[in-house]
Order: C-alpha cells, then structure tokens, then sequence
C-alpha cells in the first residue's frame, strides 16, 4: 500500500485512486510540499497494482489557483539561479509524471483553474468540469512566459496553435462554455454531478483492459513528436504486443460466449 500523503487527500476504491487537493481556503494553492508530494506520487503509483484509473480534484470553490503567492512566489526571490532551476524542474516533473504513469488521470474541475492548477489539469488525459471551472494560463500576468511546465507544448496540440498562442500571451481567463467548445474540456456537466461523472468514468477505464489503455496513453505521448511513418509502425508493434496479452483472448473469449469481459 502507498504511504498516506500528507498534503493532500487520498481515497483509494475499486482500482480508482481519487486525490483531492485540499487547502480550500487558500483555494488549493500549492506549496513546495504540494508539489514534490504530488510528483512523487505520480512517480510511484505506475508499480501500484490496486490502482488503475486516478481522479484528481480539488475541495471547496477551487480545484487549484496555482502557486501560492506567499509559500512559494514571494520565497523564490531568495533563490539564486540555481536554486530556481530547482523548482522549475520540480514542477514540470509534476506534469512528465503525470503524462508518462500508464493509467488514465481524470481531472474533476470544480472551480477556479489557474496558472500551475491549469497544468495539472492539461496534464490529465481527460477534463470533467462544473460550469464555475473558469480557467486561466497566469503565467505572463506575473511577469513569466507563458511556456511554464509545459505549457507551450502540451496546449497547442489540445486547442490549436493560434488559441493557444492568445491563452498563454494573455493569461487571460476563459468559462468553461468556452473551454469546452475549444476542446480543452471534455465535458461539463452541473457541479452536483461532477464528481458521479469523473468517479463513473473511472470506474469504467479501471474496469478495461489496462495493458491496452496504459498502451495507448504511453503511444499517444510518444507519437507527439513522430512522422506518420514512424507512428505507423510505432503502432503495429504495439499493437502486436497488446495481441499477446491475455486481455485480447479475455475480450475474444467474452464476445463469443456473450458475457462482458473480466480483465484481471
């Protein structure tokens, strides 16, 4: 079993780890400790054989407003160079982590979105949100550029280059209305359901073929930076892999005999 964290929540159910960031009074702002805690839980929970799907949250009106301007902002102008190359390569490895664990993450946004929780939501491979999840890239409002833990590669490929381009030069906020209809929301649904929906999701990918869709998570990330051609034969030895897996003759076997497949 995983160690407890001790900075944010953690509820583990029917292979569905559910984190729920939990400093609802400072609207879920991260501190050093947040953030190493949460890269370091992404990091292990791969070798986790009880997890299979995650669903990350946030408690109160946020899901995450960011890097919390005192505990974190105001401390790196004690830092020298190297000490803020530190904390820049901590938080993209926050968001590498999250890309690279095999196992799908489902960001459940129950309010307020911005600069670092923005990330982590990206991060996910799947975005639910209430309509108060209004979201913001912050990052040149503070005086940075907007290419921050992999921002300016990850959200052109999710909304398009020139959207992305006005998200992270602005920083401006965008509703949800508008996230979901540039496709940076899979859905949204009212806040009472939120957490039903995310929680039935991962529900429903725990209960897959988790070879095949730790398969297609690893391929979609890998085949970010391939040619067609390359990304053709990436698949077809992928795919032969997934065929030599007991998931393929569990699926085969159940479609015959008209039974729903039980994958172990």
């Amino acid at each position: 079993m995983m160690e407890e964290p001790r900075s944010f929540e953690l509820k583990v159910y029917e292979g569905v780890a559910e984190i729920t960031l939990n400093r609802p009074d400072k609207l879920n702002a991260l501190t050093f400790e947040v953030y190493a805690e949460l890269r370091d839980f992404f990091a292990r929970v791969q070798n986790e054989r009880s997890i299979r799907a995650l669903v990350i949250t946030g408690r109160g009106r946020a899901f995450c407003s960011g890097g919390d301007v005192h505990d974190i902002i105001g401390k790196l102008f004690e830092r020298d160079a190297k000490g803020l190359l530190e904390f820049t390569r901590m938080t993209c490895d926050l968001v590498k982590n999250i890309r690279l664990v095999r196992k799908p993450v489902i960001a459940a946004l129950n309010g307020t979105v911005a600069g670092a929780g923005a990330m982590i939501a990206l991060a996910s491979d799947i975005r639910v949100a209430s309509p108060e999840a209004k979201i913001a890239f912050l990052f040149t409002r503070v005086g940075l550029s907007g290419a921050d833990m992999g921002a300016a590669f990850l959200l052109p490929r999710v909304v398009g280059f020139g959207r992305a381009a006005e998200l992270l030069m602005t920083g401006d906020f965008i509703d949800a209305e508008e996230a979901h209809r540039i496709g940076l929301y899979n859905r949204v649904v009212d806040a009472a359901s939120l957490m039903d929906v995310a929680r039935a999701l991962a529900h429903k990918l725990a209960r897959g073929p988790a070879f095949g869709i730790g398969m297609t998570k690893e391929m979609m990330n890998r085949e970010l930076m391939m040619d067609l051609g390359g990304a053709l034969e990436a698949e077809a030895q992928a795919q032969t892999l997934c065929m030599l897996h007991p998931d393929f003759r569990t699926a085969y076997d159940a479609f015959v005999s008209k039974k729903a497949p039980e994958f172990e």
